[in-house]
């Protein structure tokens, strides 16, 4: 199941920039068969944690986590770009290639105590995730687990995420 996920990725060349080689989710999201068995799979990997929020990272990471949060009887918690949530906001700053970049997330939107579960579409340097769990324990909440649905394994973005387990399906 998982090669018949991976063949409805499409590569997109030189996208954001040269030399890069977008991985575009859009083409398994539009197949609703291919759609729910990715969720499936996902959740059969996080079904029997122990989780009270499922925090999403934008803008992909909204389609994979809102539905996890449903099944698991979950909390969403979005995080997002400065300046795009109404209330006040605690945020992270992490490092691209071509310099830093912030999510937010409401400060009332993760409790002292809460197991957060981060779940984003795709793992490349691991800079995003781990400004995610950075912000989770900044919270006094306890990272359960990284989920993604793709990870671009020769990026190595799991190594900046030691102590927190990381869980993907499709591997490149």
């Amino acid at each position: 199941m998982v090669e018949q996920l991976k063949e409805k990725i499409r590569d997109v060349p030189n996208f954001p920039k040269d030399g890069i080689i977008f991985k575009d989710i859009t083409t398994l999201l539009k197949d609703a068969y291919a759609f729910k068995r990715a969720i499936d799979l996902l959740y059969e990997k996080v079904k029997d944690m122990d989780i009270t929020k499922v925090l999403a990272v934008e803008a992909r990471g909204f389609i994979i986590a809102s539905p996890l949060a449903y099944l698991l009887n979950a909390g969403l918690v979005i995080a997002r770009k400065p300046g795009k949530l109404p209330y006040k906001t605690v945020s992270a700053t992490y490092e691209l290639e071509y310099g830093t970049d912030s999510l937010e997330i409401h400060i009332d939107a993760i409790a002292k105590g809460d197991k957060v579960l981060i779940s984003d579409d795709l793992l490349a340097t691991g800079g995003t995730a781990k400004a995610m769990v950075d912000l989770v324990k900044k919270q006094k909440a306890k990272p359960v687990g990284c989920l993604f649905l793709v990870e671009l394994d020769f990026l190595q973005g799991r190594k900046k995420l030691k102590g927190v387990p990381v869980i993907s399906i499709i591997h490149y």
